[in-house]
């Protein structure tokens, strides 16, 4: 099974992809690509690659019946810049090896996020951990981004005052906030980064993490175009229905009034938007 080497993921190597005011993705390294989902989905009857429609064929159709092993072939490693509470999102998914900056060794660059204005909104009435879409007024934005910077430079301020005094890096840490951008190298095969970016593009996933699965999508597109379409077109903006579903969606087809009622039919009314 020959190396791979992709030349238009050869082309972004190191480059820096510009994610919210101060962040970044910059792809580290891969290793396999299509071919290798192929290779070792046909290994057991010792074939390899084949025409490139016989491939597509073969990564949708494991794709589409959950044959995750060939997947899990192909790994990439990426240098991520992201506020601190981005990452504890992030973080929650385990299957990654993670290598993070530490404040106990080295000195914080005082660097925080700030929303874009465009981004600052209330809370949603109807969605606990979401923001609302009513568009603010724009001098409540600006108040909103003005009391958040000025915290974040008081913060910063102490932070050198107690290094000033020589306390210990590990210490003077601690009340540096949350919106602090951290740094690491995160590792993921292709099988759990689908995982990770189904939820993370998920409209009701956080608008800040959001933008950092876009980025890391148009990312893989570079090395495994066929296997991510078939992503695209299988699992994130594809449907699963349950049992009640599937006897509702009969119902319809045969023209039948749906029995389906209550918070059962909101979602599945929801999932055929």
């Amino acid at each position: 099974m020959a190396h791979c080497v992709i030349d238009e993921a050869e082309a972004i190597l190191d480059k820096e992809f510009p994610v919210l005011d101060k962040g970044f993705v910059r792809l580290v390294d891969y290793l396999g690509s299509d071919s290798r989902i192929v290779q070792a989905a046909r290994v057991s009857y010792g074939e390899g690659t084949k025409t490139y429609r016989q491939d597509k064929g073969l990564i949708n159709y494991l794709m589409r019946n959950d044959h995750t092993s060939p997947f899990e072939q192909v790994s990439f490693t990426f240098h991520i810049k992201m506020p601190i509470f981005v990452a504890r999102q992030w973080i929650r998914h385990r299957t990654a090896k993670v290598n993070e900056i530490s404040g106990r060794y080295s000195i914080m660059a005082d660097e925080a996020y700030i929303p874009a204005l465009k981004d600052i909104n209330k809370q949603s009435e109807d969605n606990k951990q979401g923001r609302s879409e009513e568009v603010l007024d724009i001098e409540l934005q600006k108040q909103v981004a003005a009391i958040i910077e000025e915290d974040q430079q008081r913060a910063f301020e102490t932070y050198h005052k107690l290094l000033d005094l020589g306390i210990a890096r590990e210490l003077a840490r601690i009340n540096l906030p949350l919106s602090l951008y951290t740094q690491w190298y995160w590792t993921m095969d292709l099988h759990n980064l689908f995982h990770f970016l189904k939820l993370r593009l998920d409209s009701h996933a956080q608008y800040e993490i959001r933008v950092y699965a876009q980025t890391i999508l148009e990312i893989i597109k570079k090395v495994c175009p066929l296997a991510t379409e078939a992503f695209e077109e299988q699992s994130l903006n594809g449907k699963r229905f349950s049992l009640k579903e599937v006897e509702g969606l009969k119902e319809l087809i045969e023209g039948k009034e749906l029995s389906l009622d209550g918070r059962d039919r909101v979602i599945f009314e929801e999932k055929l938007i």
